[in-house]
């Protein structure tokens, strides 16, 4: 999440400085005061999640590779998110342009990609095959299924140390 990372992922702080202060509360955070123009719109909201529209991105403060997808509406949902490429360094997806108007990207390069986190019996997953587009400037996003052949739970590589037997 280099350069576009800094532009967007806020840390959560008690007070707001500027613009519109609003109380997001949330189960994994507490409650948080972050400023309206945090907010990132998702039109459609994600897969599973349609009702979620409004969210914000959270620095993990003991991961800088991690950030965390707050809905702004239901306090109960946050979900992990990291660049792939900081994984992946090849992950590149196609999708019909028509799945990206929601975003009005006028230039692709403008675009910042998330993917979520998840787990499995192995350890940390990475959803390749549904990433997030975010329109930095316009702060706006959306869920993608990328076409081809990408994975639902990429594993990442060293993420668990397997167990010895030691006695």
């Amino acid at each position: 999440m280099e350069g576009a990372r800094r532009a967007l992922v806020k840390y959560a702080r008690k007070e707001a400085t500027k613009g519109t202060a609003m109380l997001i509360r949330t189960t994994r955070f507490g409650s948080l005061e972050m400023d309206a123009d945090e907010t990132i719109q998702f039109p459609k909201g994600l897969l599973g999640l349609e009702d979620c529209h409004t969210w914000v991105l959270l620095g993990d403060a003991h991961n800088a590779a991690l950030g965390w997808l707050q809905s702004t509406t239901r306090p109960d949902v946050a979900l992990a998110v990291v660049s792939p490429r900081r994984f992946v360094p090849d992950y590149q997806f196609r999708v019909v342009r028509s799945d990206l108007k929601v975003v009005a990207l006028a230039d692709a390069r403008d675009a910042q990609i998330l993917v979520i986190v998840g787990k499995n019996h192995r350890g940390a997953t990475l959803n390749l095959k549904a990433p997030i587009v975010v329109n930095v400037a316009a702060r706006t996003a959306c869920q993608v299924i990328a076409q081809g052949e990408l994975p639902l739970q990429y594993e990442l590589a060293g993420a668990v140390t397997p167990l010895r037997k030691s006695a």
